[in-house]
């Protein structure tokens, strides 16, 4: 072909010198042409095996076909950040033999920060046998307060690729990535279906949220109408979180029953790092230059620092027995705000050693500082009238805030204490802040709590050494 080619050329009347250097440009495109195929397909390869930050594989050509109107997540601009959280408590009682076979669990979670995507961790933390789901889906709330969705945004889930999943006992699982504009602000609807009994469900019992369940495999229901069960708790579901453009990274708020925010309205999302959050972002868009952070909430209520509850594994574990878990575990986690050491006063049979919860503190602090992290402490609040407080306890507290305070146990501190206390009555919380049993804030505290809480704070990194 090349000597026939030759030949046409020859044969136009052209000198010599002008075929050379047309047989010569022609080669040079041919080369330049198959160089440039070959750089279209090395970057698609690239395109095709590159992850995200956090190691999970990004969008493939497969990706795109659409399914329920959505896809799963390509490749995009943005970070990966917690939206919502909660912590796995203990398995529910009443569930130990069949968990939920042949239920629809739809849980009611408060997205605090938007996205263009996102993805779910489900867990079997308290599972005495593998939890197998069949079926998975992510929608937002029709917002008529009940357990509609909107239909256009629902979504089903899959798990490395297929739409079931088995979780083995202890363990849990994150979803994979599907394409779904998560407004800020918004109630995000999580629903799982189990044919087959699993034992004990993971729970958090005091969700201070309304969830549903349904008979029956409804997961794609959007007209709610199945979900004729209302529920206080969350089940399996532990953290939604967002493909960001809002926030680069994220606090976490790590605490007990005052985090967990066991006194504030049901369904109004009056937990004070919901405030907070909720106060950060609206700072940074007024133009305040301070990190863009969303905040998620791993309370528990009746947490301690030291000690585990019963059970195999622990209920209700300790601070330390969780931490990385719960607070370390987060996508682009930044920050760490910790307020705990009250249960550890109130509910010690004796008297608690105030050197031992701060050692635990500071052994917290320690470990998120490997990892680069900064932490603020909060001082702990006045409980006298609740049926727990003695002189002696009260005692304790005032030793563990002087230590606090004396800068030895945190980066930074927010003084809830002195924020919240009664002025003419300071071992007490203030009237309008006190939920009635003189250890929980309202709203209205819960409110001051996020209100104090100084933003700056959430900047700059750890110390080395305190």
């Amino acid at each position: 072909m090349t000597h026939h080619g030759h030949i046409t050329i020859g044969a136009s009347g052209s000198h010599p010198e002008e075929n050379n250097t047309s047989v010569t440009k022609r080669h040079g495109y041919a080369v330049l042409s198959a160089i440039v195929a070959l750089v279209l397909a090395v970057s698609a390869a690239i395109y095709l095996t590159v992850a995200s930050h956090d190691g999970t594989p990004r969008g493939t050509l497969a990706d795109s076909r659409p399914h329920h109107g959505s896809s799963a997540a390509p490749a995009s601009t943005g970070t990966w950040v917690g939206s919502w959280s909660t912590a796995p408590v203990a398995g529910e009682p009443g569930t130990e033999t069949a968990g939920l076979a042949g239920h629809s669990v739809r849980n009611v979670v408060h997205a605090g920060t938007g996205g263009t995507s996102a993805r779910i961790t489900l867990s079997n933390l308290y599972g005495h046998a593998p939890l197998t789901l069949t079926h998975a889906s992510i929608a937002l709330s029709a917002g008529d307060g009940t357990a509609a969705a909107d239909p256009e945004s629902m979504r089903r889930l899959t798990f490395n690729g297929t739409t079931s999943v088995v979780i083995p006992a202890g363990g849990q699982i994150v979803s994979d990535a599907v394409r779904l504009t998560v407004p800020h602000d918004s109630d995000v609807l999580v629903t799982t279906f189990s044919p087959t009994p699993s034992g004990p469900v993971t729970y958090h019992p005091h969700a201070r949220q309304i969830s549903y369940l349904a008979d029956g495999d409804r997961t794609e229901d959007a007209t709610g109408a199945p979900y004729t069960r209302q529920t206080p708790y969350w089940r399996y579901l532990t953290s939604l979180d967002v493909l960001s453009n809002e926030a680069d990274g994220t606090v976490v708020a790590f605490g007990d029953s005052i985090t967990d925010g066991i006194t504030s309205t049901t369904g109004a999302n009056h937990r004070w790092p919901d405030i907070l959050g909720g106060r950060l972002r609206t700072a940074v868009e007024g133009g305040r230059q301070l990190p863009r952070y969303s905040v998620v909430n791993e309370g528990i209520s009746g947490n301690q620092v030291l000690a585990d509850g019963l059970g195999r594994p622990a209920e209700n574990q300790s601070g330390l027995g969780r931490f990385g878990r719960d607070a370390l575990s987060h996508p682009g986690v930044k920050v760490v705000v910790i307020d705990l050491g009250v249960n550890d006063i109130l509910r010690n049979p004796g008297l608690a050693d105030p050197e031992r919860i701060l050692t635990g503190l500071r052994t917290l602090v320690r470990e998120a500082h490997a990892r680069g992290l900064k932490v603020v402490g909060a001082t702990l609040m006045p409980f006298q009238g609740h049926r727990g407080c003695t002189p002696a306890r009260e005692a304790v507290r005032q030793q563990v805030n002087a230590q606090i305070r004396a800068g030895g146990v945190y980066d930074a501190v927010v003084d809830f204490d002195k924020a919240l206390r009664d002025p003419y009555a300071p071992h007490r919380l203030r009237p309008d802040y006190d939920s009635g049993d003189h250890l929980h804030p309202s709203d209205l505290g819960f409110s001051r709590m996020a209100e104090v809480f100084d933003l700056s704070t959430l900047g700059g990194a750890g110390q080395a050494e305190l």
